[in-house]
């Protein structure tokens, strides 16, 4: 007789992930997991299969968590330039009660090198990001706010870039002053 789940899945896979989030990958063992998602190790790899699996199924729900967050973000400004200053300060200023980065990111210089999955999960998060800020830049271009002197895509690969670069840079002592720094340096290119 199979027994029944004695836990939700969603509330064990919020725990790994901030688990993950904090230590990355390689640091992470099971005997950490069982601890901090408060199940028993048999219980991961009957719901989860491995380590590994449980890791992809992390990425998934932090791009999902990211994309909903940027997403609202998004309609609840009225200018483009406001969308991008909200990114903006959801990455420097993190979330409550969260490690401050990003999973994908921060699994991207970890594992991506050496993990075809990893690395494909990494790369569609970032190519789903940057069509996101192609939406926001060509906004901001229709209403005069941005330059056209470049392709919208050009901008939010641009944008991108700098978006990861603090993504890495939230997680060291680097002051938060720097980091509003260069994004307003970065609002103010897209502006010329």
């Amino acid at each position: 007789m199979a027994r029944s789940k004695e836990f939700e899945e969603n509330v064990v896979l919020e725990k790994a992930m901030k688990l993950f989030w904090e230590q990355g990958y390689e640091k992470t063992s099971m005997n950490d997991l069982v601890k901090h998602m408060g199940i028993h190790r048999r219980s991961i790899y009957d719901t989860f299969t491995n380590k590994h699996t449980l890791f992809l199924k992390v990425m998934d729900r932090f791009g999902n968590r990211i994309s909903s967050r940027w997403s609202a973000g998004i309609k609840q400004s009225r200018t483009a330039k406001q969308a991008l200053q909200l990114i903006f300060e959801f990455i420097i200023n993190g979330e409550e009660d969260a490690p401050p980065g990003c999973v994908l990111v921060n699994s991207a210089v970890e594992l991506a090198v050496r993990d075809e999955e990893i690395d494909a999960k990494a790369t569609a998060a970032f190519a789903k990001s940057e069509e996101l800020l192609t939406e926001i830049v060509t906004w901001g271009q229709q209403n005069g706010e941005f330059t056209k002197r470049y392709e919208a895509k050009e901008l939010a690969e641009y944008l991108h870039n700098t978006l990861a670069g603090l993504r890495v840079m939230v997680r060291t002592s680097v002051s938060k002053e720097k980091l509003q720094r260069i994004a307003e340096l970065n609002l103010r290119i897209l502006e010329t």
